[in-house]
């Protein structure tokens, strides 16, 4: 096994179980920054992490701009100390007035979010204008995944203009992710994206010419960081954010991305031998992320040739074509195919450095509410 993720004192710890190489995060955290040239050309994304102490670290590395998805994850962004938190998800119903207590409670961080619609923008407006507060609020483009935003054109245009003249709503420019994009060649995807962003580009010289402040341009995640990170336009942020754990999905498909570390291992135990060729881990889809294909949830770490069986709530088949030397509480390493929705299914994770475990680190906003 790589020598990187040894545990020293695995017998004592609870399967299945997360753990977290410090080291090596630290190590993601400096090539995210190296690659963008400047903190100050980052968003990361909190998503796959969810944790105050791996945002801490991004501050202490000079990232102050940070991006989450919920309203506790935006929370928790604020009690690590982040001083700009933009929550790329359109504000509705009850989120809409929990945005504003965000922006009370929390008075030394500035949040901002997304609109794709009039409606919840009249009714942002509203709340927060009632309430004596104000927000920047930016559009949502929809760059071809057609999952949230609006496409560029005259009716994103007025939606922006009507954020210009809505009380309490500040423009804060555009937002365009594109989440569809995850050809395995750089060039195929450098292909993909520069034509949709093209058209985001001129649709804020257009806004800026009509005299409307389009202060950034908040662009892609992990895969199209590296499209993304040799562009030169003022106010353009980058948002990577699976890179800072990596995981085996991304490691395993983009060899552009190959700097970055799998900072994040799960341990697990053989709960029984059914068959000579067969093993069965603690390690059901509880435990880690069920959305990739079957028979591609992990990777093996310490052991040989196998496929993945079965797997359900609380049990991981494996089978090998070699009977398995291993027995009934044997420890085994599992890089996770998708580690964002694999962090939210701990409620901690073990921190590992220099080989030992020296801290827990609660996934913080797994939950949907903090306090919030």
């Amino acid at each position: 096994m790589d020598p990187r993720y040894h545990v020293g004192g695995a017998e004592k710890l609870l399967s299945p179980s997360l753990l977290f190489f410090k080291d090596i995060i630290h190590h993601n955290i400096e090539r995210m920054i190296a690659r963008a040239g400047s903190p100050d050309r980052l968003r990361p994304h909190v998503k796959t992490h969810k944790t105050r102490e791996i945002v801490c670290m991004q501050v202490n590395a000079g990232i102050t701009k940070h991006k989450c998805a919920t309203i506790a994850e935006a929370e928790m962004l604020a009690q690590a100390g982040a001083s700009d938190i933009l929550i790329a998800y359109p504000m509705v119903g009850p989120n809409i007035e929990r945005f504003a207590k965000l922006i009370r409670i929390y008075p030394e961080s500035k949040f901002s979010c997304l609109v794709d619609h009039p409606k919840p923008l009249e009714q942002l407006s509203s709340a927060l204008h009632s309430a004596g507060l104000s927000a920047e609020v930016l559009v949502d483009v929809d760059i071809g995944q057609h999952r949230t935003g609006i496409a560029v054109g005259p009716e994103a245009v007025k939606l922006y203009e009507q954020i210009t003249r809505s009380p309490g709503l500040r423009p804060g420019g555009l937002h365009a992710y594109d989440g569809h994009n995850h050809q395995e060649k750089l060039e195929d995807r450098e292909n993909a994206v520069v034509g949709p962003f093209d058209a985001v580009l001129e649709m804020r010289v257009s806004l800026m010419d009509r005299g409307m402040p389009v202060p950034r341009v908040v662009a892609g995640g992990t895969p199209t960081f590296p499209v993304y990170h040799d562009m030169h336009h003022d106010g353009l942020e980058f948002s990577p954010g699976t890179c800072v754990l990596n995981d085996h999905g991304y490691g395993s498909k983009y060899a552009d991305l190959s700097d970055f570390t799998p900072a994040a291992v799960l341990l697990t135990r053989v709960v029984s031998r059914p068959a000579p060729n067969r093993i069965t881990l603690d390690l059901g889809h509880k435990a880690v992320a069920g959305d990739p294909p079957a028979g591609r949830r992990v990777r093996m770490l310490n052991l040989g040739e196998y496929r993945e069986a079965t797997h359900n709530e609380e049990h991981l088949v494996l089978e090998t074509p070699d009977p398995v030397k291993a027995e009934p509480g044997d420890v085994f390493y599992a890089l996770p195919t998708h580690i964002c929705p694999t962090c939210a299914l701990h409620k901690f994770a073990y921190v590992v450095s220099e080989g030992e475990v020296r801290e827990q680190w609660t996934i913080a906003s797994r939950d949907r509410v903090i306090t919030i």
